[in-house]
């Protein structure tokens, strides 16, 4: 049992003071949800609390045995785990924005549920963020069954903060869109290995936008409307968090972090219909 725990199992710790909230949309897929907990029941700091929405319409996912199991742990290592229904499904940007009203602290994370992060990750993230003084830093998540597939092409938009992380306009049109590419496959993983990078370290580099694992500075994603335009959208729709970060970037900027420390389970996709852009009905471009 970790120092963040009574000591017992069974018996559930006192709840820590949270300095970040991690926002969990769920639809299913309970096997990779707990994989995803398990990851952030091995994160020493900073102190956070947990926040699942849970659109599955029949039984909660929590109600699985292993993503039950891993919410008790948590528990016990004094995480508060807040569990909400959010039904009826009316797409990713109004289940996001349900999320962002759940939380208080000051900085949220949105991690999606089939996404595994490394140990300590939690605390570079969030060191970062602060760090740069920036809207957001992104971890984009690896899949690692593309190891052996390098990409040196794919890497060639890569270009790292320095003196400090600015607000920048990002649109399909301009050559900054290109960096989309470095988050395809391992690309991240192959570019980080090839750095001197400090075990606890990292480096900030440019973005297009980032999927999956995105941490915030709470105040500057609410300044920019967070995802207040869910109901300029049918439920069926894709890139609500491309238009979101746009907004951000551009006022306040943001950045990607290598290492990346965020690997995706490659389970199939909970939203199969794309059909609408939130990034093309936001910004007036695609972000495809």
């Amino acid at each position: 049992m970790s120092r963040r725990g009574s000591g017992q199992w069974g018996r559930a710790a006192p709840p820590l003071d949270a300095e970040l909230d991690v926002l969990i949309p769920a639809f299913g897929r309970p096997a990779e949800l707990a994989v995803t907990l398990a990851g952030l029941a091995g994160q020493d700091s900073p102190s956070f609390r947990v926040i699942i929405s849970d659109q599955t319409e029949d039984v909660p996912v929590w109600e699985s045995p292993s993503v039950s199991a891993m919410v008790r742990v948590l528990q016990a290592q004094g995480r508060e785990v807040q569990l909400e229904r959010n039904l009826p499904r009316r797409g990713m940007a109004q289940q996001r924005q349900f999320l962002l009203d759940q939380s208080r602290c000051a900085q949220v994370l949105f991690l999606d549920s089939d996404v595994w992060l490394e140990p300590d990750m939690l605390r570079r993230m969030s060191e970062a963020l602060a760090s740069a003084g920036c809207g957001f830093v992104g971890a984009a998540v690896q899949g690692l069954s593309y190891l052996d597939d390098y990409r040196e092409h794919e890497l060639e938009p890569l270009e790292l903060w320095e003196g400090g992380v600015k607000p920048e306009r990002v649109r399909q049109e301009e050559p900054a869109f290109q960096r989309w590419r470095l988050h395809n496959a391992a690309n991240l993983t192959h570019a980080a290995a090839g750095m001197d990078i400090p075990s606890s370290g990292w480096r900030l580099y440019k973005i297009a936008w980032v999927g999956g694992c995105v941490i915030f500075d709470r105040a500057a994603l609410v300044e920019c409307g967070g995802f207040d335009f869910w109901d300029e959208l049918p439920s069926n729709h894709a890139g609500e968090d491309i238009a979101a970060q746009w907004r951000v970037l551009e006022r306040h900027g943001g950045a990607g972090i290598l290492p990346s420390g965020a690997v995706h389970l490659e389970a199939p996709t909970t939203v199969a219909d794309r059909s609408t852009d939130a990034a093309d009905v936001v910004h007036g471009t695609s972000g495809e």
